[in-house]
């Protein structure tokens, strides 16, 4: 894929319009992971945006830490919080740094991994490997090869490629990513601004080893 965008890129994004990505309540496909029973101890919400899975999670009950390297989203993110009555904490880091402490047992990624180009998604990986203990379990939702360019798109080999040695892949499914179509998208949809979409997706999920 083209060169990673740059972190002020992504903080010019929350300052001055509202991203396609943010559509205001959590994934569907991270609402399942959740209840089907794939989260569990230290929660690392990676890339968290403007926070909707921290405060979900944290809301049932989660030790749960939200990330992002745009420091506009985790400001975002914690006045969402606020105004939820949610004491959810967030903190800005750039995810190809994450560091080794603390370390977590679930990393959940919504749409961070499709954005770093080869170079990058090597890094990030062994950011997580970094950042998580042996046998904890990261769950990534990346847009899929078989989507209308919603934007940036992996395959199946892309995913499993990167999650390969010191990871244990457990399942690579088929899955849907929501968004709102923004005039950046809207011409090569064919869609109007504002109309939500459920998008091709991946859920991988990947245990460290």
């Amino acid at each position: 894929m083209d060169q990673t965008p740059t972190l002020s890129r992504f903080d010019d994004f929350y300052k001055n319009q509202t991203p396609p990505w943010v559509i205001g309540e959590p994934q569907p496909a991270i609402i399942a992971l959740e209840r089907a029973g794939h989260i569990r101890g230290r929660v690392l919400d990676v890339g968290c945006g403007t926070g909707e899975h921290t405060i979900l999670l944290t809301r049932l009950g989660y030790d749960v830490l939200g990330v992002d390297g745009a420091p506009t989203a985790v400001e975002q993110a914690r006045r969402n919080a606020t105004a939820r009555g949610v004491d959810a904490r967030f903190d800005v880091r750039d995810a190809l740094d994450l560091g080794a402490s603390p370390a977590f047992d679930t990393v959940v990624d919504s749409a961070l991994f499709h954005v770093f180009d080869d170079a990058d998604r090597v890094r990030y990986v062994r950011s997580l490997h970094g950042a998580t203990r042996p046998g904890a379990l990261v769950a990534v939702l990346a847009l899929s090869d078989a989507g209308r360019g919603f934007g940036p798109q992996v395959s199946e080999g892309d995913l499993r490629g990167a999650f390969g040695a010191g990871w244990s892949v457990e399942e690579l499914s088929q899955t849907t990513y929501r968004g709102v179509v923004t005039d950046v998208h809207a011409e090569t949809l064919g869609l109007e601004v504002g109309t939500r979409v459920d998008e091709p997706a991946w859920l991988l999920r990947a245990r460290r080893t």
